[in-house]
């Protein structure tokens, strides 16, 4: 297993990289060549990697070599997120006519223009509201183009509207810069039905903390994905911001150990227990 000598930066950090060599065209040919490696089964197609690799699936260590992407994977959906301040890449993958079904969110740290970091979270049947065939309808139906330079949003402020999210889970009095509309997309179950009168203000549990928090922050869409810990569980969150406001949220919930990386998922019996509702 590949280990990374800068473990000492802390982990899944952001990495020192270079902004004149970080291009937005480098960024979307790796993580075009990501999903070429994935929908091949065949790791060795991503773009350079490093030989320093920190290589995690669902949280944990593990082998790059026999990782998810030895799995050939019928991709009906892709959608990049490119961060050229950080080097860094988020992207969605959506498979629900394969053979098994999968939703998968990765973050891809870069240095010195080889894939230093990769963080894959795998879903599949069984985890949270997982259901990849809802997942692909919805996704397919939202619209998360580019927006003009004149009306984006900072990385600053399109973080805060994540950290908003996520803040009030445990402290109700944050204040959420909603938007309306605005449709969650949790596993494959949707607040909404695409129309103007969805919501994401609803089913927001209490005292639970959404910790150690990743970030992977596109302004040209608004988008920021946010790796995290959902109390003890694997967990991403995304979102796509308008105007200072949520306009969308997809999640990703790992609720089994599986693969070569171990989930934090907690197990009751033969059954698994569900986190509170999102």
């Amino acid at each position: 297993m590949h280990t990374l000598s800068l473990l000492a930066l802390g982990a899944f950090g952001p990495l020192a990289a270079s902004a004149a060599e970080c291009t937005r065209e480098f960024l979307q040919t790796s993580a075009d060549s990501l999903v070429a490696a994935q929908t091949a089964g065949d790791p060795s197609l991503l773009t350079p990697v490093s030989e320093a690799l920190d290589y995690r699936e669902n949280f944990a260590e593990a082998d790059f070599q026999a990782g998810i992407l030895t799995t050939a994977i019928t991709i009906d959906h892709s959608r990049h997120s490119l961060d050229t301040t950080q080097c860094a890449t988020y992207t969605e993958l959506i498979s629900a006519t394969g053979a098994e079904p999968y939703v998968l969110g990765v973050q891809m740290y870069f240095t010195d223009n080889a894939v230093s970091k990769i963080d894959t979270l795998i879903t599949t049947t069984g985890d949270w509201l997982f259901n990849a065939t809802g997942t692909l309808h919805w996704a397919s139906q939202e619209e998360w183009a580019t927006i003009p330079e004149e009306a984006r949003d900072s990385r600053e402020v399109i973080q805060a509207a994540a950290d908003a999210y996520c803040d009030i889970f445990s402290d109700k009095s944050v204040e959420v810069p909603w938007g309306y509309p605005c449709a969650r997309l949790e596993g494959g179950a949707y607040t909404g039905n695409g129309g103007p009168d969805d919501k994401c203000d609803v089913g927001i549990p209490s005292g639970v903390a959404l910790t150690d928090r990743r970030y992977v922050i596109d302004e040209t869409v608004g988008a920021v994905s946010v790796f995290l810990s959902f109390a003890t569980i694997p967990d991403s969150h995304e979102f796509r911001v308008e105007n200072g406001k949520l306009r969308f949220v997809h999640t990703l919930t790992v609720m089994s150990a599986r693969g070569n990386g171990k989930s934090a998922g907690r197990r009751r019996g033969r059954g698994i227990m569900s986190p509170p509702s999102k």
